[in-house]
């Protein structure tokens, strides 16, 4: 049964949806780059890492695991001295790998729009915030008796 919006009764949008585990290994920040680095062909882990800048090797290493447990990436031992192994995609990781690549490039594409709509936010924000009390120190309270939203308080 579909609800209005095309989605089947429930699907990711449903709490306890076990697809909602795979969209977060696949749409984090290392596993989205993991996914496009390896549509090309397979890499060998230093090849990934290098690829992808800034991830640590324990963060490529768990990301990896959990995409290949996930059935998105394949790992072949090669049985040489010293063992070498690289990372493919399945054909379903490949699959998603080529929407990855194309909302990437859409990204890449409209960066410059897309920054100023975060200046543009962030003047904005800056200017509806209303000014601090000059006699608190930032991070602190207001000085005793001062009001405060919310539920009034009881006298004990």
């Amino acid at each position: 049964m579909r609800e209005p919006g095309g989605t089947r009764a429930g699907g990711v949008f449903a709490g306890d949806c076990p697809a909602r585990t795979v969209l977060d290994h696949v749409t984090n920040r290392w596993g989205v780059l993991i996914l496009v680095a390896l549509r090309e062909r397979p890499l060998r882990f230093c090849e990934v890492r290098d690829r992808v800048g800034g991830i640590s090797e324990k963060m490529l290493s768990q990301n990896l695991r959990l995409l290949t447990a996930d059935g998105l990436v394949t790992r072949e031992v090669q049985p040489l001295l010293p063992v070498r192994v690289s990372y493919g995609l399945t054909p379903v990781g490949h699959e998603l790998a080529e929407t990855l690549r194309g909302t990437i490039d859409v990204i890449e594409a409209r960066l410059p729009e897309i920054l100023r709509a975060r200046e543009t936010h962030a003047t904005a924000t800056a200017a509806a915030s209303p000014a601090p009390d000059p006699g608190t120190a930032p991070g602190r309270r207001a000085a005793a008796g001062a009001t405060r939203p919310g539920p009034p308080r009881s006298a004990a």
